[in-house]
């Protein structure tokens, strides 16, 4: 690295750490001020991994606010509210309920969904990175309770399909909301005649409809096995889940707690993905239609992120990954295939690349051993960031910021990318 990169580096991961100055509570850090006022579930695991190495304490109190928020079932909720502003983002707590449930916590106004389980590997990450040993120990011990409940309530609650993976029932779990994986599934929904002219069925109609039909079960975990409309396995979703099993036999080692369970929960996922979601890529499963759901976004690639994937696997879905992704635009990684019919560069998940995806392609690509490939997404993540700065997400193809300025997951893995 040259004395310009140097300074140019060290100027970026201020700025990174500004922004994220900036979104912070006292207790957590919002995605963005103003557009999203409250904790995100995915968000803070995100926030905690880009901290990990610059601020350690307030990556693990970013990790125990969420843990705040935890259901007596063991879910981790999606959106944890800020109580001084929670009607200030829709929809808000008086969608949820969440008051109404016995299972959620007294002290906390949260969702009633959930979203993928990266909360382990944050805690790994600041666990490796601790300075501090002794106090690295007290807060995995802190932490361990929370981890372990949250992988069990998705084993118990979740495996609507009974074969070891589990069901996201809602397009705002899976991380990629409005990506066209969901489309087929949505699609399904019953069609609701609205009385007034000026209401319509669009996508979010049936996701409200869905979020209110599960709070009406009282969030009901039966309801979801027999009635809810959409339950879908996906493909990133239990990629990270079975990256958190990982990383949690890893803690459960540094611990003294016993780590098979852990190794034999990644094994039972790493068959069910190969099973059920692979063919010739991975792909979303609608558990309802009972078959895949046929297109490629980067979801798709969420099992990479298993270090014990097979290597034949590892092979094809890196080549789908360069040829269907990376090589048509200049920006990589865009959130669904260029040349499918539902790629749209300006529509979220649908075709805008994202720091948070790179960032996750990037650690998969470490973990097997990847290098051109890895240094290719971090060199072009780090690009986008330098040219339009931390944006929600960015166009594909000419590198232009989309979405909310200064926001908080691009700033923290800026952080991580920038560390190597």
């Amino acid at each position: 690295m040259d004395a310009r990169s140097a300074v140019d580096d060290t100027a970026l991961e201020q700025a990174a750490l500004d922004v994220l100055d900036a979104n912070w509570t006292g207790s957590a850090t919002v995605p963005a001020v103003g557009r999203y006022p409250h904790q995100w579930s995915l968000d803070s695991a995100f926030v905690a991994i880009g901290l990990a190495r610059r601020r350690w304490s307030r990556a693990c109190a970013e990790l125990l606010s969420l843990f705040a928020g935890q259901w007596s079932t063991g879910m981790v909720p999606h959106i944890v509210f800020d109580r001084s502003t929670v009607e200030a983002y829709y929809p808000g707590p008086s969608l949820w309920r969440s008051a109404e449930c016995p299972a959620a916590p007294r002290g906390a106004i949260t969702s009633g969904l959930t979203q993928p389980p990266l909360q382990a590997c944050a805690v790994w990450w600041i666990w490796r990175y601790a300075a501090d040993r002794d106090a690295a120990l007290g807060f995995v011990r802190r932490a361990w309770p929370s981890l372990v409940a949250q992988h069990d309530y998705l084993a118990s609650a979740r495996d609507l399909g009974g074969d070891g993976l589990a069901a996201i029932v809602h397009p705002w779990e899976s991380g990629l909301d409005d990506s066209p994986a969901w489309d087929v599934p949505l699609a399904a929904l019953p069609v609701v005649r609205y009385a007034h002219a000026l209401e319509s069925d669009s996508h979010h109609d049936r996701y409200v409809r869905l979020a209110t039909r599960y709070r009406d079960s009282g969030y009901d975990a039966g309801y979801l096995r027999d009635e809810h409309p959409f339950a879908v396995e996906d493909p990133l979703f239990n990629g990270i889940w079975l990256a958190s099993c990982v990383a949690l036999a890893g803690l459960a080692e540094a611990i003294g707690a016993d780590r098979a369970p852990f190794r034999e929960a990644a094994d039972r996922i790493r068959g069910a993905l190969l099973d059920r979601l692979w063919d010739g890529a991975f792909y979303a499963r609608d558990l309802r239609a009972g078959r895949l759901i046929p297109v490629r976004t980067v979801g798709c690639f969420g099992p990479l992120l298993d270090p014990g994937m097979p290597a034949s696997v590892v092979g094809v879905l890196t080549e789908v990954l360069e040829s269907r992704f990376i090589g048509p635009c200049g920006y990589p990684v865009p959130s669904c295939e260029v040349r499918a019919l539902e790629f749209d560069r300006s529509t979220y998940w649908r075709g805008p690349s994202w720091v948070n995806t790179n960032w996750l392609l990037w650690r998969a690509a470490v973990a097997h051993g990847l290098a051109d490939l890895a240094a290719s997404l971090a060199a072009s993540t780090l690009r986008l960031v330098r040219q339009a700065g931390f944006r929600e997400c960015f166009d594909p193809f000419d590198g232009m910021g989309r979405g909310c300025r200064d926001f908080s997951w691009s700033a923290a893995l800026t952080l991580d990318l920038l560390a190597g």
